[in-house]
C-alpha cells in the first residue's frame, strides 16, 4: 500500500515502513506526526484520487531525526566590473518514518 500525501506544500509517495526527508518541521525527535493531507492511496486492489484530498484518510508517521541537507552554492558575477558575491545555503529536513497508513 502506498499514499501521496502534502507536508508544508510539497508532495510525497510514502509506504509503510520507509523513511521519507520533509522540510523542517516543529515536532521532537520521537513523537508521532499524523499526516491528515493524503492527495491519493494506492493498494493491490485498486487506487482512491481525492478531489482534491481523500476524505477520512490519514497517515501516521514518527520523527525520527532532524538534519541539514549538502551545501549549494550561489554566485553573481559582473565582468569587468569587479563584482563578485558569493553565498552558501543548506536546507533543513526532518526524517520521517511512516507507521501505517489508514484509510
Amino acid at each position: 500500500m502506498f499514499a501521496v500525501v502534502r507536508v508544508k506544500g510539497m508532495q510525497f509517495r510514502v509506504e509503510p515502513d520507509r523513511l521519507v526527508q520533509v522540510p523542517r518541521l516543529a515536532a521532537e525527535v520521537g513523537e508521532e506526526f499524523p499526516i491528515e493531507d493524503v492527495m491519493l492511496v494506492g493498494g493491490s486492489e485498486a487506487i482512491t484520487v481525492g478531489a482534491p484530498l481523500v476524505p477520512g484518510a490519514k497517515v501516521l508517521a514518527e520523527v525520527v531525526r532532524h538534519l541539514r541537507g549538502p551545501k549549494v552554492v550561489g554566485i553573481k558575477y559582473k565582468r569587468r566590473k569587479d563584482y563578485r558575491r558569493r553565498w552558501g545555503a543548506r536546507r533543513d529536513f526532518t526524517e520521517l518514518k511512516i507507521r501505517s497508513i489508514q484509510v
